[in-house]
């Protein structure tokens, strides 16, 4: 309620599903459902025929902000994140949701140049997305040519460095080197 008016205005947020992440969505949709009603005392329903989820605020909501928080929870969740990694955008405050598509950091990649690419950030069985996570303490998908990472600012954007670093070429090897003398002077300041 607005203490000037002193009546309850509703907000909605619409996030739209792509239709190859719709299955998946349908398949964890009480997983999603249930903190967003229960915790942050929000309406969501999911509208098949638009193919979107749509959020809104009622009368028991007790803060606006957390309708921007099951926005982005949705939105993770959407991206290919698990809902229980996904679970920390309603609780923290600090955690965001950063993604960029390859062919920002280098237009010119096609066919098996991209594909080599793709194999870089990824590593011989994941190894090398394990190893970021790790050392960043933050979660990356790839989903085809779009790279999904989540977590803490100054962490993320150690993630997106060391992803664009792979994009560009660079040797894993030399890429965890980097990244561990970063983040070990980035938890000396903290």
């Amino acid at each position: 309620m607005s203490a000037e008016e002193g009546k309850f205005v509703r907000e909605t947020r619409i996030v739209k599903v792509p239709h190859h992440r719709f299955p998946p969505l349908k398949k964890v949709w009480m997983e999603i459902y249930t903190p967003i009603v229960e915790q942050c005392k929000l309406e969501i329903r999911m509208n098949l025929k638009g193919r979107t989820v749509e959020i809104r605020t009622c009368e028991m909501t007790p803060n606006k902000a957390l309708l921007q928080k099951s926005q982005d929870f949705v939105s993770a969740v959407i991206a290919g994140f698990e809902v229980k990694d996904s679970l920390v955008l309603l609780r923290m405050e600090d955690i965001y949701l950063d993604s960029f598509e390859i062919k920002d950091v280098r237009a010119n990649l096609q066919g098996d140049n991209l594909s080599r690419c793709i194999g870089r950030i990824s590593g011989s069985h994941g190894k090398t997305r394990f190893t970021l996570e790790n050392v960043t303490r933050t979660r990356i998908v790839l989903a085809d040519t779009h790279v999904h990472i989540m977590g803490l600012t100054q962490n993320v954007r150690v993630a997106r460095d060391a992803i664009c670093d792979l994009i560009r070429g660079s040797p894993a090897a030399k890429v965890y080197t980097r990244i561990r003398t970063v983040m070990n002077r980035v938890n000396d300041t903290f």
